[in-house]
């Protein structure tokens, strides 16, 4: 019985670990983006959006982030920044893309996990 209980809370144990960086890269991710929304000029920063990003997870090892500066239309067609909409003003994005790799204490022969952990987030500047 021993053995099953400690399977059970190994299996536990990295789950939780790996639950925990995919928040840290999420929250990273938004902090970036968050950062871009605030400004039509913050979301041309992405050197800024990228360091916010990076700087909301400083305890995630081997995170990284890509900033992008996007427009659409309102009905969400991409279209370039310096473009128009048929249907409306263009909408400036900040975009910021977060991920890192978690790899597990244990390795699990019959449950395959590649640990790639990536969280897109997107945020209409003001």
């Amino acid at each position: 019985m021993l053995p099953l209980i400690l399977l059970l809370l190994a299996g536990v144990l990295d789950y939780t670990l790996v639950m925990r960086t995919a928040i840290s890269v999420a929250d990273a991710a938004r902090a970036g983006a968050q950062f871009g929304s605030l400004s039509a000029a913050n979301a041309s920063n992405t050197s800024g959006m990228q360091n916010a990003a990076l700087n909301a997870a400083p305890d995630v090892p081997g995170l990284t982030a890509t900033a992008v500066k996007a427009c659409k239309c309102s009905d969400g067609t991409a279209v370039s920044c310096g473009g128009s909409c048929s249907s409306g003003p263009v909408r400036v994005y900040a975009q910021v893309t977060a991920s890192t790799t978690a790899t597990p204490i244990f390795s699990y022969s019959l449950v395959p996990f590649a640990g790639a952990v990536s969280t897109t987030v997107s945020m209409r500047a003001q």
